[in-house]
């Protein structure tokens, strides 16, 4: 790959515009966040709601499936923001919505100060050079027909960037630069075991020289030896080209790892944002403590003195989503202060409670040194191993109506 011009204040890589190296043409509109502390992106109140209809002549318009419900967030250059949420809770269609996919229903996405979900098919096509995705499954999102090559400089070819033998030189240099031979350019997609499918897509996504990666549970559909080769090749890609990832996955102790800030999604909607450290050793939301508590540690001693919370019940529709908190139908915090009446008539503003910490709950106070959170982070005293949520031990607590699972 090129050498790239380096900014002098903090030592990243400046993206590549108009005539410099294969990233050449015309560039897409930027806007006024150049500078290093701005974001790069923005979110304001997005919301992408899926319409319900019925009818076979007359159709009629009877409910929306609230994927995405309101959700903030900003994101600076070089940043890794990972968000991690059960099956079902909008992930996906976030990052989706992010690169418009999937077409905001209300709300703002603002790339480099550009709002993007103004922008027409043409400025659209142009500002995708800046932000591109990583998807999840490495089987479904190569094309069977085309070759390593062809999918990798596709972007290329659609962009018209460079000249044809540039264009090649471009995807071998690619290939390189993910792991790969270059010589593997002229092979198919089943000719490549899921790994090295995924570093196709890896390639793909910087065939352009992005700001922006939104990478979609990438390494999900991989088994764990694999899921750490591509973990650490995105770590070396953003160190040395200054990219910025939103990192979509289940798996708490994988985001913990390659996340600056995590976001915790449920239902729709953010319930605690903060930097990696303190959502780890001080979770504040009785949902990102339950998730944590899910996660192993890596040492005996510490793990024979945590007690995983299970939630009872299922994840209510994002059709009908509960009024108030909408966790308060599975909160073991709620149980445990005896059901006040606010979590269900309230909705929880989204408060800073520290540094860089927000949190969605009203009683996130009393979460803050509780022997839940304590046995879910690995600090609980050797005496507190039989405790619950509500105090009761493992053995006495009523089987679960589903089991969770991260």
């Amino acid at each position: 790959m090129m050498a790239r011009d380096r900014d002098a204040a903090t030592g990243r890589p400046v993206a590549m515009t108009s005539g410099e190296g294969p990233a050449g043409g015309t560039p897409p509109a930027r806007g006024n966040g150049e500078g290093d502390g701005a974001a790069l992106l923005r979110v304001e109140g997005l919301k992408v709601y899926f319409p319900i209809r019925q009818g076979i002549i007359i159709e009629r318009h009877v409910g929306d499936v609230r994927a995405v419900d309101g959700i903030s967030f900003a994101m600076t250059r070089g940043e890794t923001l990972g968000l991690v949420g059960e099956s079902g809770c909008g992930k996906s269609t976030t990052g989706r919505a992010i690169v418009r996919l999937y077409e905001p229903t209300a709300g703002r996405v603002l790339f480099d100060g550009v709002d993007i979900t103004s922008l027409d098919r043409g400025g659209m096509r142009a500002m995708r050079r800046r932000m591109q995705m990583i998807f999840q499954d490495p089987y479904a999102s190569l094309d069977p027909r085309m070759t390593a090559g062809g999918i990798i400089g596709e972007p290329l070819d659609i962009h018209d960037v460079g000249a044809k033998g540039d264009r090649r030189e471009r995807v071998r240099d690619l290939l390189s630069t993910v792991g790969m031979n270059p010589d593997y350019a002229d092979r198919y997609p089943h000719e490549f075991s899921g790994g090295q499918r995924q570093r196709i897509g890896v390639a793909r996504a910087l065939a352009l020289e992005p700001d922006l990666i939104v990478a979609d549970e990438p390494i999900s559909a991989l088994d764990v030896s694999i899921q750490a080769q591509i973990i650490n090749l995105l770590q070396r890609l953003q160190d040395r080209l200054g990219l910025t990832y939103l990192f979509i996955a289940h798996d708490l102790s994988v985001v913990r790892h390659i996340s600056d800030r995590i976001a915790v999604m449920y239902l729709g909607r953010f319930v605690e944002l903060a930097s990696s450290r303190d959502l780890n050793r001080t979770p504040l939301h009785p949902y990102t403590v339950a998730l944590l508590s899910a996660v192993p540690i890596p040492d005996p001693v510490v793990e024979g003195r945590r007690r995983r919370i299970i939630l009872v019940g299922d994840v209510p529709s994002p059709v009908n989503p509960p009024s108030g908190c909408r966790f308060h139908t599975r909160c073991w915090l709620r149980q445990k202060l005896g059901n006040p009446g606010e979590c269900e008539t309230v909705d929880p503003p989204f408060r800073v409670l520290g540094p860089m910490h927000e949190v969605a709950c009203h009683f996130a106070d009393r979460v803050d040194g509780s022997i839940e959170q304590l046995q879910a982070t690995g600090r609980a005293p050797a005496h507190s191993v039989g405790a619950i949520a509500g105090g009761a031990d493992p053995a006495d607590a009523p089987p679960p109506t589903r089991p969770f699972t991260r």
